[in-house]
């Protein structure tokens, strides 16, 4: 067995001996994902493909890990063409193995964030590969936050936001520590792609470097067991872009056989905000009909603990509690098997097991006072620190829950392109004056439609059967995936799908009304609404 093998199988050892000493929950609060051995050699023999042939490799791994990288760089190349390898773990459970002690690797057990690259030329590397820590910006104290992203922004120009993750600031942070022409390989989360903190990673890498490739893999074939996260790997060359250069896009299951391929320029590039539409579509034609010009779309509520805040009517009546101070909410859509909700003469929904969410906003000493059931309930809530939890940290009181009128139309916000029904989202007409919960969408109709629906209350299931069939295509499009084929829609991206379905069926109701609201005097909701229906 050559040597090579032989320490990829006592590295492999060593990951499965260390992932045995942590919980799952915590290496996913670290960002520890290890990268597969087939995909390590895959990448590696795609990044050295960019080098000139037979170049001296100077080798950085920042975030080394058991040193998956570079041990499928040894299986690779002849040690003769490694000329220098370096590689940066902060976790010393990982970093103390003495598997790469005797070869030429240079193991410094420490944060490659805060670390300082040599400025002088020959001590650069032509070649950076990472599986960085995908630590999500939640997980990172205000302090690391600010210190990452000033630091980042100095040495690579990418102004980060709060919200993103740690992996965006390993990719900014090792740019002078590439040299000129070096090539750096990232196997990153493909969220970047669609998410506006990525516009500040899209950008850097379509001014700063050069961007070869960008392969997405499949997102019904997660890469990683333990994270459901949609993964894709980066190419550049440290360099700016050539004059009308294009990226090579490529899809699949595979690296070395991509299933979709598609050159892409980088003017193309600047204005599309979603590169997840690559390589499958063409750029996107922007429509000049999209759902956001016909409603408001916000999410519903976030409670802070669904689980204590939102009750059934059994339970509120068994602990005595005020039903005045709840309003009624639509249960999660796993549980809702209607997409028509009718209601009760008191506008509450007809649901098998009707669910109410707390709507108080008394201060404590008030609410003890003239409601001692409910007071007594929330003390209960203390006690299971509910009231520590972050949303309710930022809340005054701390159980006051957030405001949404009810709309009729509700979209869910997470769906499968694979569901029984062919359709990743559902749109429901509600009749009733049930809010939702954040994992739901709520399209609030302009004040012109409104002023439409009230004139025509019929229409109210026709607009509704016109948002069902828009295509669900479209609705992908505007979306983001992750890992196992899951679809995540936020309002602006629903905002963006195209209305032309509604369009044409508003167009129809509008000629047929009458005539006096042409007047801007009479009605200028309608007015407005000609406009928009052009």
């Amino acid at each position: 067995m050559d040597l090579p093998s032989t320490l990829e199988q006592k590295r492999l050892l060593l990951l499965t001996s260390f992932e045995a000493t942590k919980t799952k929950e915590a290496r996913n609060k670290l960002g520890q994902f290890a990268t597969p051995p087939a995909l390590a050699r895959a990448i590696i023999k795609q990044a050295i493909s960019f080098l000139p042939p037979e170049t001296q490799i100077r080798f950085l791994e920042p975030g080394f890990g058991t040193g998956a990288f570079y041990s499928a760089l040894l299986e690779t190349v002849p040690h003769t063409r490694i000329a220098a390898a370096t590689g940066f773990e902060i976790d010393k459970a990982y970093g103390a193995c003495q598997i790469w002690s005797d070869l030429n690797l240079s193991l410094h057990l420490e944060d490659f964030t805060k670390a300082s690259p040599s400025l002088d030329k020959p001590e650069k590397f032509n070649l950076i590969l990472c599986n960085p820590p995908y630590v999500r910006h939640h997980h990172l104290e205000n302090d690391t936050k600010k210190r990452l992203q000033s630091k980042t922004a100095e040495v690579s120009g990418m102004e980060l936001s709060g919200l993103a993750g740690l992996y965006g600031h390993f990719l900014g942070l090792s740019h002078p520590w590439l040299s000129e022409d070096g090539i750096g390989a990232w196997l990153i989360p493909s969220e970047f792609m669609d998410v506006n903190y990525g516009k500040a990673i899209k950008d850097y890498l379509l001014s700063r470097v050069t961007l070869l490739q960008v392969h997405r893999f499949d997102p019904n074939d997660v890469q990683f067991d333990d994270a459901l996260v949609s993964s894709a790997v980066l190419f550049l060359k440290n360099g700016a872009p050539p004059k009308n250069h294009q990226v090579t896009f490529t899809f699949g299951s595979s690296l070395a056989t991509p299933r979709l391929e598609k050159r892409v320029s980088v003017e193309a590039l600047r204005t599309e905000p979603k590169w997840t539409r690559f390589p499958a579509l063409d750029a996107k034609i922007l429509t000049d009909c999209p759902l956001s010009s016909f409603f408001t779309i916000k999410r519903g509520i976030a409670t802070g603990d669904n689980k204590f805040f939102t009750l059934s009517s059994d339970v509120i009546a068994q602990r005595g509690l005020p039903l005045e101070c709840f309003r009624p909410i639509l249960p999660s859509p796993r549980y809702l098997k209607t997409d028509i909700i009718e209601a009760h003469p008191d506008g509450t929904p007809i649901l098998e097991n009707g669910l109410y969410v707390l709507n108080c906003r008394l201060p404590e000493s008030l609410l003890r006072e003239r409601y001692p059931s409910l007071w007594a309930y929330l003390e209960e809530g203390k006690e299971q620190e509910v009231h520590n939890r972050y949303l309710c940290q930022h809340r005054t009181p701390w159980y006051a829950q957030e405001q949404r009128l009810p709309t009729p139309f509700i979209c869910t916000y997470l769906g499968r392109s694979d569901s029984q029904s062919g359709r990743p989202f559902r749109f429901i007409l509600n009749h009733s004056k049930a809010i939702a919960s954040n994992v739901y969408l709520l399209l609030y109709p302009n004040p012109a439609v409104s002023k439409l629906l009230e004139q025509k209350p019929a229409l109210l299931t026709a607009v509704w059967e016109a948002l069902n069939a828009i295509c669900p295509n479209a609705l992908l499009e505007e979306g983001r995936v992750y890992g196992g084929g899951l679809h995540k829609m936020e309002p602006r991206e629903l905002g963006n799908v195209s209305a032309l379905t509604i369009r044409d069926l508003l167009i129809n109701e509008e000629r047929e009304m009458p005539k006096f609201y042409s007047s801007p005097n009479q009605d200028p909701e309608i007015t407005q609404l000609r406009l928009a229906l052009g």
